[in-house]
């Protein structure tokens, strides 16, 4: 019976595998499964993704000139102020007896004027007097009247009036100058007081309040100062980002932009690129090196219109973005239409990356790979066309144009409606070869019979 049995074993065994070879599943040749469409017009839009933070356009940075005690503190991290608006005030009592001895010494010199303008109106009488006994004298000594011993006194005297009333002169304009100096250190001790005093230079929100009331503070003379807050005029807001240098040549002023912020995952903002800067964040910093990834600046304005019916956010303040929020902003450089395929139907001449054991680690890092050589120029560049009456592939050369993240524009090498492989990734860039036999299948059951795998 045990026999018996292993004969039927093998007996059912053996059909097995003659049916299964008759339909192919044993020894047969492996067909690979791929999905087709057909080359068509699209408008592509390529773009330059960069990562930043929302920040007000005009942001003033307030500190003190002046050291000493914060002793009044009017206002709070959020209020809204306006230019003129007194903010804070620092203790004056060094300051004020500055200014109070100026005052004192400007009056002291008020006086002395005063009193040599005096002096030189005595001086003038005098001058006066000796002019008149001169003249005399002059007429008397030439009548032989009065002796030359009188006559050189007479001239001394009015010779030494004659110097006094220019020296009074002197003194008087003298005096003049003092009391403008002194004028003028009563106007400096006056300012220095009044920076004690500090206003909104600016229309604005509170954004930033970096002290307390009694917090001591170090005034802009002596070294950079203490930030005492930050007016931000909310109404207009910008994203600032680092836009990698292999892409900041593609960006231009006033181009549109895509803003995503973090803080609303649902929602997609409208932006305009507004300023680019001139040189990378990197110029003049201490630990500059060769091998360091080196950005540009980026200003992106945040257009009105596409955030003013949002709800939530920051209702106390103008816009509902706070300062500070993450934001992610796609910036459309170019945009052309035209002739587009999948940009993962297009592969390289090189054949490489087949052997390399890293190749099919991901689809995902083989297509950057993919993306990044497709911008070399030098590179050839292939699809597979399909053939729909032999079920086979055909590789065709193209040349490619711009691309974004699902399309890259066709040059040459394609016409209009003709069909092209568009996956999987990986038979296209590793498995499938020139007049090899395919089946031409749906996305959905494509990635169906993967998953069962």
């Amino acid at each position: 019976m045990k026999l018996k049995h292993i004969l039927i074993g093998v007996g059912v065994l053996l059909v097995l595998l003659i049916v299964a070879k008759f339909t192919g599943l044993i020894g047969g040749e492996q067909i690979e499964k791929v999905t087709v469409e057909k080359a068509g017009s699209k408008k592509v839009v390529e773009t330059v993704t960069a990562s930043g933070k929302i920040q007000p356009e005009t942001e003033v940075k307030l500190s003190s000139e002046v050291s000493g005690e914060v002793t009044q503190l009017l206002v709070k991290e959020g209020d809204v102020v306006k230019k003129g608006q007194l903010l804070c005030k620092v203790r004056p009592d060094v300051l004020q007896s500055g200014y109070e001895r100026a005052v004192a010494s400007y009056n002291s010199q008020k006086a002395s004027v005063a009193a040599s303008q005096q002096q030189l109106i005595q001086t003038q009488a005098n001058f006066a007097n000796a002019e008149a006994t001169y003249k005399r004298n002059v007429e008397l000594y030439n009548k032989k009247v009065i002796s030359a011993a009188e006559f050189d006194a007479a001239k001394a005297a009015y010779l030494t009036a004659k110097a006094n009333l220019a020296s009074a002169k002197e003194n008087v304009t003298g005096a003049r100058f003092g009391l403008e100096q002194n004028g003028a250190n009563v106007k400096e001790a006056g300012a220095n007081l009044a920076k004690t005093t500090i206003y909104s230079p600016v229309d604005g929100v509170v954004s930033k309040l970096s002290i307390e009331l009694g917090d001591r503070i170090l005034g802009t003379s002596q070294m950079a100062g203490t930030e005492i807050m930050r007016i931000s005029n909310l109404t207009t807001m910008e994203v600032n980002v680092d836009v990698n240098e292999n892409d900041i040549n593609r960006v231009n002023v006033g181009d549109s932009a895509s803003v995503e912020v973090d803080a609303f995952a649902d929602k997609k903002f409208k932006g305009v690129v507004t300023e680019i800067a001139s040189s990378s964040t990197s110029v003049g910093t201490a630990t500059t090196s060769v091998d360091q990834v080196t950005n540009f600046s980026v200003k992106v304005r945040l257009i009105a219109d596409s955030y003013s019916t949002v709800k939530g956010g920051a209702k106390d303040l103008p816009s509902p973005f706070r300062p500070g929020l993450s934001a992610t902003v796609d910036i459309e450089s170019e945009s052309v239409t035209g002739l587009a395929v999948p940009i993962q139907s297009v592969f390289t001449s090189d054949k490489d990356k087949s052997t390399d054991p890293m190749a099919n680690a991901g689809n995902d890092q083989n297509q950057d790979k993919q993306k990044s050589k497709l911008t070399d120029k030098k590179v050839k560049q292939f699809v597979y066309l399909f053939d729909s009456k032999t079920s086979t592939v055909k590789q065709a050369e193209v040349t490619t144009g711009i691309q974004n993240d699902q399309f890259i524009i066709v040059k040459t090498g394609l016409k209009d409606g003709q069909e092209i492989v568009s996956g999987p990734y990986s038979a296209i860039q590793n498995k499938l070869k020139d007049g090899m036999k395919v089946e031409k299948t749906t996305k959905d059951k494509l990635f169906t019979a993967e998953k069962k795998k």
